[in-house]
């Protein structure tokens, strides 16, 4: 009878105190489960309660049993409380659930975007339709005023609301004040000798406040800023023989109010050494002769880690050229201080040949897989080749369509002869609006425009749409580009295009010039870095009679009537191996094209040359070369067509001159365009004062000469226009900005003058 009664008493099974291993006094006798129910759940599932228990019915039961299952449906994180009550042979599992994130909202945040926020909160595990708790909130508050930090708002303050809600619901508001951002007040670097302490300041980013701090933000602190500062500060001592230099300490102190911070950087310089001589030692597969070839580390001159990071480099990717991957390269110095000289012994262990299993690619969230893949050239199964990773990671770069390409491999588990190479592109918008505008006393405000998405829907593919639709140049074309219309990378093009305009009138007329036509054209690699492109199209230009038409046209027109037709066939070729597209600072751009009229009214041939080049002058200063020929001759005893001119002036040739109004003039004193063309620009380019070194904004003074010349007229030096000036160039979102402010240096009477002059999407 007392057993009996004992076996009935409900029995309560504290959490805690299983927990703490404290159930002496509660122990339980072990029974077999009959049933087990669970009390308290309101939306949690309840086969996610049974599925965590370490029992089932029919198992026996004990504390050990009761103790682990209070810790496993504790460890889901979806309650507040758990106790396990036995009452007979049944187990009740009594639950009190924590509350639900109903809504989480931000307050008082202007400098983050809220969804930026919102996913922070979201990554530390605190979001809409999660378990509340404490804890959690605690983190998530924490979160914020990290990032703040990072943004330099020591002050930023966030308090967290919890507001309960109907079915054990809360709402929770962060209310963020921001406060003034940090500001770096001092920046001084303790130890430098060799070098005056500005030139030093000058190679980092970080900086005091300026007038263009509100731009740059470079005074205000970051740890990987300054990180960043501090290797480019060892770069320049190790560049210059000081092959002991060290930083020995980076102290960073903010005031009491959190207002200012004061950096200090204490450097050992060291002595400065002299390379004495390279030996090479190892293994180098019978190839020594062939990796000296690659040193670049030069015996009589000062030392230079960049020197000895390029030689070991090459040697490690000649070494990939062959399949050897895991390749090591070590240059060991010999340090003579008492002569301060320095010898360098490579020693190379090639290690073991490997080849690639698999080529992983992410970060194309937009871009098509494809469209990365057939940019590449070392393939999966085969041999590791560094020189094709190398040009694979270049071609996907030259497609325009990522900020940042990264490619690097890994090792594959179990097997030691293979590597898995990894792709990680940054996507960046492919779609541009470009705008065109200049200002002279006579035309006031002149205005373009068109749109080009340079990565339709992700296929890699061009599309373009031009617009225009002044008083005088009406305009609609449409362009498109499949750059791998077959799969060995022929590209296919085609253009179609109406405009209705009256490119030399000066004086005002109802007279019009209507082109109408289309062409497709194919591209055709004969290397990674040579396209040759070749076309066909049809054209038909009609000159409608009006008042103040130019005398050429009547002329052209009395000879071969108002309306011609041609069939254009073109030839081109180029070479681009510039470092970058939007802001180059090295490299060259090559252009051939040349165009003919085989057939129809209008018989010509026209070419086109190109040649743009870019100098490093150092980190910060570049110069920019552009050189543009152009050429026109009338074929089958015909003349040159007049619509089929050349044009100089402005924007993208002679700047500080009204746009395409040099060269010949008809007797109405219409600007006519020529059918010889030469275009010389130079640029000198720089950082704008207060950026540091921010590439998005930077100066330019530029000097250009040119002039167009007529079919029967030969390039007269004398008739060279020359200008020069000051400029702007801006990364700015809706693509690069360029603006001008010319002077015209050299110039004949007669010549019409556009000083103002800017432009979105051009380089010169």
């Amino acid at each position: 009878m007392k057993n009996n009664i004992k076996r009935l008493r409900l029995r309560t099974v504290s959490a805690v105190c299983v927990l703490a291993f404290a159930a002496n006094t509660w122990a339980v006798e072990p029974f077999t489960v009959r049933d087990i129910r669970v009390e308290g759940l309101q939306r949690v599932e309840p086969g996610t309660v049974f599925a965590s228990l370490p029992f089932r019915v029919g198992d026996q039961y004990n504390d050990d049993k009761g103790s682990a299952a209070i810790r496993a449906l504790f460890a889901l994180g979806l309650f507040k409380d758990v106790r396990l009550e036995v009452q007979g042979d049944v187990l009740i599992v009594a639950v009190e659930e924590r509350p639900t994130v109903a809504d989480v909202d931000i307050v008082g945040a202007r400098e983050f975007d809220k969804d930026t926020l919102k996913k922070a909160l979201r990554d530390v595990g605190l979001g809409e339709g999660r378990p509340y708790d404490q804890a959690l909130a605690d983190r998530a508050e924490q979160e914020l005023k990290r990032q703040y930090i990072n943004k330099s708002l020591y002050g930023a303050d966030v308090v967290t609301t919890v507001t309960p809600i109907e079915r054990n619901r809360v709402n929770l508001t962060f209310t963020v004040t921001e406060g003034e951002p940090t500001r770096i007040r001092d920046i001084q670097i303790v130890g430098a000798r060799a070098f005056p302490e500005k030139t030093l300041r000058d190679l980092m980013d970080l900086d005091t406040p300026g007038w263009l701090s509100w731009y740059t933000k470079a005074d205000r602190y970051s740890r990987t800023k300054l990180n960043a500062d501090l290797e480019a500060l060892r770069s320049y001592y190790l560049q210059r023989g000081f092959l002991e230099f060290r930083i020995d300490s980076t102290q960073v102190a903010i005031s009491p109010d959190k207002q200012d911070i004061s950096i200090t950087v204490n450097i050992t310089e060291g002595e400065r050494y002299v390379v004495s001589g390279v030996r090479l030692e190892g293994d180098y597969l019978g190839k020594a002769e062939e990796f000296k070839t690659l040193v670049k580390i030069k015996p009589g001159e000062p030392y230079n880690a960049d020197q000895v990071t390029e030689t070991t480099k090459a040697f490690t990717d000649y070494f990939g050229n062959f399949g050897y991957a895991f390749a090591q390269v070590e240059a060991r110095p010999e340090i003579d201080r008492a002569n301060n000289r320095v010898a360098f012994v490579l020693v190379a262990d090639p290690s073991r040949r490997a080849y690639v299993r698999r080529v992983n690619i992410s970060g194309n969230n937009r871009t098509r897989d494809e469209v990365v893949r057939r940019e590449l050239r070392q393939f999966e199964s085969s041999w590791y080749d560094a020189e094709k990773i190398k040009l694979s990671r270049d071609r996907i770069d030259r497609l325009g369509f990522f900020k940042e390409v990264n490619v690097e491999t890994s090792d594959v588990p179990g097997a030691p002869d293979q590597v898995d190479l990894n792709v990680t592109v940054t996507e960046k918008p492919t779609g541009s609006l470009q705008l065109g505008a200049g200002f002279s006393s006579a035309e006031k405000l002149a205005l373009s425009f068109s749109i080009k998405q340079e990565n339709a829907f992700g296929t890699g593919n061009y599309l373009g749409v031009e617009v225009n639709t002044s008083k005088y140049n009406r305009t609609i074309a449409f362009s498109s580009v499949n750059p791998y219309f077959t799969p060995n990378g022929i590209s296919r093009g085609f253009d179609l295009y109406h405009r209705s305009s009256r490119p030399y009138n000066d004086q005002g007329g109802n007279y019009q010039l209507v082109t109408s036509g289309g062409g497709l054209r194919f591209g055709v690699p004969f290397s990674e870095v040579d396209t040759v492109f070749f076309g066909i199209g049809f054209e038909r230009v009609e000159i409608r009679p009006g008042t103040n038409i130019p005398a050429v046209y009547l002329a052209y027109a009395d000879r071969f009537g108002f309306t011609s037709t041609s069939v254009p066939v073109t030839v081109g070729w180029s070479r681009d191996d510039r470092d970058s597209t939007l802001v180059p600072t090295s490299g060259s751009l090559r252009r051939i094209a040349g165009e003919a009229g085989v057939a129809g009214d209008a018989r010509y041939l026209r070419t086109n040359l190109q040649y743009q080049h870019y100098i490093p002058l150092s980190r910060q200063f570049t110069v920019a070369v552009n050189g543009e020929l152009g050429w026109g001759k009338g074929m089958s005893g015909r003349p040159y067509p007049v619509f089929k001119n050349f044009f100089s002036g402005g924007l993208g040739s002679v700047r500080g001159f009204d746009q395409g109004t040099l060269g010949p003039r008809d007797v109405t004193g219409s600007s006519i365009g020529g059918a010889k063309k030469l275009t010389l620009n130079a640029e000198f380019i720089g950082p704008f004062p207060g950026t540091g070194n921010d590439r998005t904004l930077r100066w330019y003074a530029f000097t250009d000469i040119g002039n167009v010349f007529g079919e029967n007229e030969n390039f007269e030096l004398a008739e060279l226009r020359a200008s020069a000036g000051l400029g702007l160039s801006w990364l700015s979102p809706i693509g690069p900005l360029r603006i001008a402010m010319a002077q015209p240096v050299r110039k004949k009477p007669g010549d019409r003058i556009q000083r103002f002059q800017f432009q979105i999407g051009t380089s010169f």
